[in-house]
C-alpha cells in the first residue's frame, strides 16, 4: 500500500493518522467499531488515514480488509481480519517512518508476498480499549518511538486502567467514591470464606463484582447474596487476576467528557438510562439503552459531577481526552466517582462524541482537536 501526502483545497499537507484498532484484550470488538466510527467522521480533505490493525494474538499490520469493510453477525460486532502485512515499530529518527513494514500475512498459506511501503505518519490515534492499549503499555512503545499520539501518557493510562490504583490515588486528592474492596485471585482460592465475610461486613449485598483492568462492562455482574458471590467471582477472574467489590448504590449514572491539557474542558453531563438491571456489554453495544444529553438533573448536580470529572482528571495527571463516570445518589445528593477512561469508546452509541456534540463541537471537529493536542504536547516535550 502506497501512501501518498496530498494536498488540501488550501495547499496544505494533510494529516497523515496512524489509527491503532483491535488489540489483545477482550474489548477487541468494540475497538474495531470505534475505529469505523472515527474513519466515517474523519474529513478527507484534512486528514490521511493508515489503519493498522493489532489482531487478537498481539501482530500489526496494514490489514486486508480496513474497519469500514468489516461485518459481523447480527447480535455480534466485527473482528479484525488477520490478513495483511505485517508491521513494526522501529524508533528511529533516521527512517522514513517509524512503521516498517514486513511481510504480507495470509493465515494458512506458506511463504511471504513482497512488503508494502507503509509511509511516514504526523500522528497515532490509539483507539485500542482495555489491556495492551488502553492501560499504558502502547503508549509507553510509542513514546520510545517518539511518536505523537492521542491521549493520556504511560502513567495516567496505567493508573485509570486499573480501577483499584485509580480509586487510591482519587481517594488521596479528596473524592469520593463507592464503599469497595479488592480481592486477588490467589487469595479467593485459598479461602473464599474470609473474604465473602467482608464483603458482608463492609459493602452488604448485593454486590457487583468487575475485573479491576478492564472496560466496556465486561466479566462484570451483580453478587445478589454470599452463595451468589463465587459465580461472580469466577465471571470476573476470567478475565482479570485482581477483581473489584463495590457495595450496590441506588443511583443514576452521570458521565462526562473532558479535553485539554493543563487546561481541560468539561463537556455537558450525560445520563446512562441502561436496558437492563444494570449497564453491562449487552445494554452498551447490543441492545438499546437510553443516552439522555443533557442529563435531566438540577444545575447544581450538572456542575459537581463536572467539578468531579475535572478533580480525578487532575488527580491522575490525564491529558488528551478522558471520560469520567458518576453515580448521583439523589436520596443523599452524593456525586460519587465511579471510573475514568482514557479512551472511551468512539462508537455511534458512545457517550463521549455525543456529550462533545451537544457541547458545541461536532464528531470531525473533536477528532481534529484531539490530534491538534497529541501534537501540541508532543512538541512540548522535544522543546
Amino acid at each position: 500500500m502506497n501512501i501518498r501526502v496530498s494536498q488540501s483545497p488550501e495547499g496544505q499537507p494533510r494529516r497523515r493518522i496512524a489509527l491503532l484498532y483491535g488489540g489483545r484484550s477482550a474489548e477487541h470488538e468494540v475497538s474495531v467499531v470505534s475505529a469505523r466510527s472515527v474513519m466515517e467522521a474523519l474529513d478527507p480533505a484534512r486528514f490521511e488515514v493508515v489503519p493498522v490493525a493489532i489482531t487478537r494474538e498481539g501482530a500489526w499490520l496494514v490489514s486486508r480488509s480496513s474497519p469500514l469493510e468489516l461485518t459481523a453477525p447480527a447480535g455480534r460486532l466485527p473482528a479484525v481480519d488477520a490478513e495483511g502485512t505485517a508491521l513494526a515499530v522501529r524508533p528511529d529518527p533516521g527512517a522514513p517512518s517509524p512503521l516498517v513494514p514486513g511481510t504480507t500475512v495470509t493465515p494458512g498459506a506458506t511463504g511471504a508476498a513482497p512488503a508494502e511501503v507503509v509511509g511516514s505518519v504526523d500522528v497515532v490515534f490509539p483507539l485500542l480499549h482495555g489491556p495492551f492499549g488502553e492501560d499504558g503499555t502502547v503508549q509507553g512503545l510509542l513514546e520510545l518511538a517518539d511518536l505523537p499520539y492521542v491521549g493520556s501518557g504511560v502513567l495516567a493510562s496505567a493508573l485509570a486502567m486499573d480501577k483499584a490504583m485509580a480509586k487510591v490515588v482519587c481517594e488521596q486528592a479528596g473524592l469520593e467514591q463507592v464503599p469497595h474492596l479488592v480481592v486477588h485471585e490467589r487469595a479467593w482460592l485459598a479461602d473464599p470464606a474470609p473474604v465473602t465475610a467482608e464483603v458482608d461486613r463492609r459493602l452488604g449485598w448485593p454486590a457487583f463484582v468487575k475485573p479491576a483492568r478492564l472496560g466496556s462492562s465486561i466479566g462484570i455482574s451483580k453478587a445478589t447474596g454470599p452463595g451468589d458471590l463465587d459465580r461472580a467471582m469466577r465471571q470476573a477472574f476470567a478475565h482479570d487476576a485482581k477483581v473489584l467489590v463495590e457495595r450496590a448504590v441506588v443511583a443514576r449514572e452521570l458521565e462526562c467528557g473532558v479535553i485539554g491539557l493543563d487546561d481541560p474542558q468539561a463537556s455537558v453531563v450525560g445520563e446512562i438510562v441502561p436496558a437492563h438491571d444494570f449497564y453491562d456489554f449487552e445494554a452498551k453495544y447490543l441492545d438499546e439503552s437510553k443516552l439522555l444529553i443533557p442529563a435531566p438533573v438540577p444545575d447544581d448536580v450538572a456542575a459537581r459531577v463536572q467539578a468531579v470529572a475535572l478533580a480525578a482528571w487532575k488527580a491522575l495527571d490525564c491529558e488528551g481526552l478522558a471520560r469520567v463516570d458518576c453515580f448521583y445518589e439523589e436520596a443523599t445528593g452524593r456525586v460519587l466517582l465511579n471510573e475514568v477512561n482514557t479512551i472511551p469508546g468512539f462508537t455511534p452509541k458512545s457517550m463521549f462524541p455525543l456529550l462533545w456534540q451537544a457541547s458545541g463541537i461536532p464528531y470531525p471537529e473533536l477528532i481534529a482537536r484531539l490530534v491538534d493536542l497529541a501534537l501540541a504536547r508532543h512538541s512540548r516535550r522535544k522543546g
